[in-house]
């Protein structure tokens, strides 16, 4: 179960932080205005070994570990009490190596006057009720690495979460203790490798190319599952939004084509605005040095398509309060970054996704930190009100 202690505590704290209440915008450009940092090296407290399997240059973190890391956050939600659930991805970047790793969902609260978050706790997704038909990792039914890769979540108003797979590609619904609700929901004409080597089809999808963005509209009727790449078939960079009837439980049809800047590139996330407009993540693969393209659009439905403006370059964003102890332009140089959720109107949040132990962005040789950021923006958003609460 969710661990509550504390949340109550930190409410008046971090209320400055998350309001959602809308102001006047004050600065011309992006702007840093809160950073808080969660360590590589953050555990959850008497849990399981993991990274048995786990290889290569593990940046000074001797594997395998004594617990399960906090990491490699893909996917986030706000709660009222101004502490945020993020889905821990899953493990260790392919099936092979992460059968030890525990699917979870973290409850964090950041501090951005101490620069600090705190682990309130979290839960563990389970399959009881054997929804799963194939063979699981685990006799006792608790997902892992190996099972799923969760890469995005929505949840709905009765506390239940959707989560958005790549090895199927398939939807999954767990009630608010972390239970599978259902069988995992593929996507009709769509095959992750993962499942063809399983099933005998021909995959038609790339590996780590499924749902990596997860909107729920903001009437609560539909989600939009946003692949990470583009199926076979598809024009080079055009990837596929899906819309799938959560009255029915099932796809609708309809989809939209989302074009990447160039077929090199992925996207991190997908959130909605409104009914009609998302906030995008795309990215490309580099860090550190060779990190360029990371940023952040506004996509519109239009017919059949999205078509996007430019709202954040994420490495170019100003700091002129120095915020973190960088200098007054600051970057956001992580290979993966897989999180945003909206504030207010004119305040996001993003995280990056550290891909523990393994992402070295900020310095060579030294595993990346979670880092969690917030920035104002020149101009609201104007969202759906119903999407802030």
């Amino acid at each position: 179960m969710l661990a509550g202690a504390g949340v109550l505590a930190l409410t008046v704290a971090l209320t400055g932080n998350v309001s959602v209440a809308s102001a006047p915008p004050r600065v011309a450009v992006p702007t840093l205005t809160g950073f808080a940092s969660l360590p590589a090296g953050t555990f959850v407290p008497g849990s399981e070994p993991s990274g048995s399997q786990v290889t290569g240059n593990t940046n000074g973190f001797p594997v395998p570990f004594a617990d399960q890391p906090i990491q490699g956050f893909s996917g986030i939600v706000a709660n009222p009490d101004g502490s945020f659930d993020v889905l821990s991805d899953n493990g260790y970047g392919n099936q092979a190596n992460s059968a030890d790793f525990l699917l979870r969902i973290q409850r964090l609260a950041p501090s951005f006057r101490s620069g600090t978050i705190d682990v309130l706790g979290g839960l563990t997704l389970t399959d009881p009720d054997a929804y799963v038909t194939w063979p699981l990792t685990r006799a006792d039914r608790v997902l892992t690495g190996a099972d799923f890769d969760v890469e995005s979540i929505a949840r709905l108003a009765d506390g239940s979460y959707w989560i958005g797979d790549e090895f199927g590609p398939y939807l999954l619904h767990f009630d608010r203790a972390g239970r599978l609700l259902g069988a995992p929901v593929p996507l009709p004409g769509v095959v992750a490798p993962e499942t063809a080597a399983r099933t005998g089809a021909t995959a038609t999808a790339r590996s780590s190319k499924g749902f990596e963005g997860l909107a729920k509209s903001p009437d609560g009727r539909y989600l939009y599952a946003l692949l990470e790449g583009a199926v076979t078939g598809d024009p080079a960079g055009q990837l596929r939004l899906n819309e799938f009837d959560l009255r029915t439980g099932s796809y609708t049809g309809k989809r939209y084509a989302y074009p990447l800047e160039n077929p090199d590139l992925a996207i991190g996330d997908a959130i909605a605005i409104d009914q009609n407009r998302f906030l995008i993540i795309e990215r490309d693969g580099g860090q550190g040095p060779t990190a360029v393209v990371k940023r952040l659009y506004v996509a519109e439905r239009r017919g059949g398509s999205l078509t996007k403006t430019l709202l954040v370059d994420l490495m170019n964003i100003a700091n002129p309060r120095n915020l973190g102890g960088f200098g007054p332009t600051f970057t956001f140089p992580f290979q993966t970054i897989e999180d945003v959720v909206i504030l207010d109107p004119h305040r996001i949040a993003v995280l990056n996704d550290n891909n523990f132990p393994f992402s070295t962005g900020r310095a060579a040789g030294v595993a990346d930190n979670n880092e969690f950021i917030t920035i104002e923006l020149p101009a609201s958003l104007r969202p759906d009100r119903r999407i802030l609460t």
